[in-house]
């Protein structure tokens, strides 16, 4: 158990799979959640199913996280009600469930990708997730400790022909990610990647692709690493990729992230660099 009691934790995407039970797993551990999406019927239904023992601690706000000014001001009013921001959840993102439902057993290809899905897409799976980073960096700093956590996707579907723009957009995402762990390392802040590793049980996976659903990884299990990294065993790791989906609650964290765990991106394809005098300056 992770005790998160006082700490303020923004998490977007709050009111999809994976967001509700990131909510009711950092509400269970004594966290004050401000939770963020972009739908106010999926906002009322979070409220609704915390009325009552976390309802003080729970604050729910329509945010367009492609919009930057939506995200300064969430945030802002996030930590002026609960007194900081600790922990970071770029959790939202934009399917190709949004372009067609059946898209995972018919493909979708170039010609039905319009300019304005891109961008939409780009906007909410790339640019969304570095304005909420860029709206919460100065509240992470202020502490001791700050944790960012990305949800990406799995590398098979970031280079899966005919799943643009989801793919690419996420590929961002990772890349963004290994570059803020690098840049926040001085002031204390982790930057950490969790992943399920495939097709997981959440709205965002029609029933219309044909699996079984008791196949999917539960969207529970995204909250196990991520709750560990924000426990003081997750203090100094940062940097890394979890697979949520491999992650199992009768083994112990060494064992785990043995099985899990990996370096975000592709730190081995940047490791000999065509470069004046050799190397970048880190």
């Amino acid at each position: 158990m992770v005790d998160m009691t006082g700490r303020t934790v923004i998490l977007t995407g709050a009111a999809g799979g994976f967001g509700r039970a990131f909510t009711r797993a950092y509400l269970e551990a004594g966290a004050k959640v401000a939770a963020l999406d972009v739908t106010s019927e999926g906002l009322a239904d979070l409220a609704s199913e915390h009325r009552g023992v976390n309802e003080e601690r729970l604050l729910t706000e329509v945010v367009d996280i492609a919009n930057f000014e939506d995200c300064s001001g969430a945030v802002e009013r996030a930590a002026r009600r609960f007194g900081g921001v600790h922990v970071l959840i770029n959790n939202a993102g934009l399917g190709m469930g949004s372009v067609r439902e059946n898209h995972h057993v018919d493909l979708i290809g170039i010609d039905e990708i319009t300019p304005e899905i891109w961008n939409r897409m780009v906007g909410v799976n790339l640019t969304g997730p570095w304005n909420m980073t860029k709206a919460s960096i100065d509240y992470l700093r202020r502490i001791d400790g700050g944790r960012i956590i990305n949800v990406t996707t799995s590398f098979f579907t970031m280079l899966r022909g005919k799943f643009h723009p989801y793919g690419p957009s996420k590929s961002g995402f990772e890349s963004m990610s290994a570059g803020h762990a690098a840049e926040f390392a001085a002031d204390g802040i982790t930057v950490n990647v969790v992943v399920p590793g495939g097709p997981a049980d959440t709205p965002m996976v029609s029933d219309d692709a044909g699996f079984d659903r008791r196949e999917l990884v539960p969207a529970q299990a995204m909250t196990w690493p991520a709750l560990w990294l924000c426990s003081s065993g997750g203090d100094a790791v940062t940097g890394n990729r979890y697979i949520a989906g491999r992650w199992d609650l009768a083994s112990s964290i060494e064992e785990n992230r043995a099985h899990t765990e990996a370096p975000i991106g592709w730190p081995d394809l940047a490791e000999d660099p065509v470069w004046p005098g050799g190397r970048p300056v880190e």
